[in-house]
């Protein structure tokens, strides 16, 4: 585990964020008192952030997880027989 001061965090950020990426936790202080914590990624988090802002919407409640997985658009019985809407048509025609 490392320290290090606010300033120094500001201009070499990168490291200290290598640092955590290798697995190390680093305290940040503000006069010697720790202000935050920068440390490693949890193993089970995602490493795509997409997925991971995915997963926050769906434990806020703001989106609901697909139950099933469904192979194309459910089947939907026809509305008319093709017999009935060329006749429809031909009428619809023959008024003009």
């Amino acid at each position: 585990m490392r320290s290090v001061g606010l300033k120094v965090l500001k201009n070499k950020l990168s490291e200290y964020v290598r640092l955590a990426a290798g697995g190390e936790t680093v305290l940040v202080t503000d006069r010697d008192r720790v202000v935050a914590e920068i440390v490693p990624p949890n193993p089970t988090r995602s490493p795509l952030l997409s997925e991971e802002l995915w997963l926050d919407a769906c434990r806020r409640g703001w989106i609901t997880a697909p139950t099933l997985i469904a192979r194309g658009p459910p089947a939907r019985e026809p509305v008319m027989t093709l017999a009935r809407l060329l006749g429809e048509l031909q009428h619809d025609r023959a008024e003009r």
